[in-house]
This record gives C-alpha cells, sequence and structure tokens, in this order.
C-alpha cells in the first residue's frame, strides 16, 4: 500500500496516541519526519524520540515518548496539516501567520531544513508550511 502523505500520518499517529493517552508511538522514519520531531522536542511538546534502524527494515522506525502535564492532559493540544500534496502553502520571509493566534508553532521546511516560523522569520527565509502545533 502506498502512502500518499507521510506526514499528515505520522500527525494522525501521535493525535491517535494522545486521545488514547498512551505515552509511545511508533512511526515509520524518514529524514523529514526526523526534522519535525526534533522541533516539537525543542519546543517542549514530546519528552524524547529514539530513531531505530534495523536490518531487516532499511526505513527504520521512530519512537517517540510523548509529554503529560500531571499524567492527564498532554502537552500537544492539537495538531493540523497545513500543506498537503493537492494544496502546497507557502510563505515568504516576511510572512505573519501564526497557529492558533501566536499559542502554537509552525513548522516550516525551508532550504536551509526544518525549523519553525519564528526561527525562519528571524533567519529572514521562507517555505512551505508543513503543519501547525499548539
Amino acid at each position: 500500500m502506498s502512502m500518499t502523505d507521510p506526514i499528515a500520518d505520522m500527525l494522525t499517529r501521535i493525535r491517535n496516541a494522545r486521545q488514547a493517552r498512551k505515552d509511545q508511538v511508533t512511526i515509520p522514519a524518514s529524514n523529514l519526519k526526523i526534522g519535525v520531531v526534533q522541533i516539537l522536542k525543542e519546543e517542549g511538546y514530546i519528552k524524547k524520540y529514539k530513531v531505530i534502524r534495523s536490518a531487516k527494515n532499511k526505513q527504520g522506525v521512530l519512537k517517540l515518548t510523548l509529554r503529560f502535564d500531571d499524567e492527564t492532559q498532554c502537552t500537544i493540544e492539537g495538531l493540523a496539516r497545513t500543506s498537503t500534496p493537492g494544496r502546497r502553502v507557502y510563505v515568504g520571509k516576511e510572512h505573519n501567520l501564526k497557529s492558533h493566534g501566536g499559542v502554537g508553532i509552525l513548522v516550516l521546511s525551508t532550504s536551509q531544513g526544518v525549523m519553525t516560523d519564528k526561527e525562519a522569520r528571524r533567519r529572514g527565509i521562507g517555505g512551505e508550511v508543513l503543519c501547525s502545533v499548539w
């Protein structure tokens, strides 16, 4: 079975684990997904992640540990895919998009790698808006 949008699949797996109150979720790995997960870790939305590579599975898997406040409330309130395969969303270097009124973050794929909207604005570059997290 081919997957047309692996980023949307990753966000759905995280969303489902959050609603089921699972503290860990396993996702097929890719460099783009690792970049997005690294941003989630840096911004404090997840506790940790680990990339597991094996001989039988060349692609490898990402194992995420979600962060919960007082063991009941997940720090990730929501995830939304912004740019889809059918509708790409790009922003320039002087964009003013905000995730949920400035509460969350936007994850951008730029020529200098995957980064948040704040970092891209600071560096003066634009890119494709992958998703928003709040």
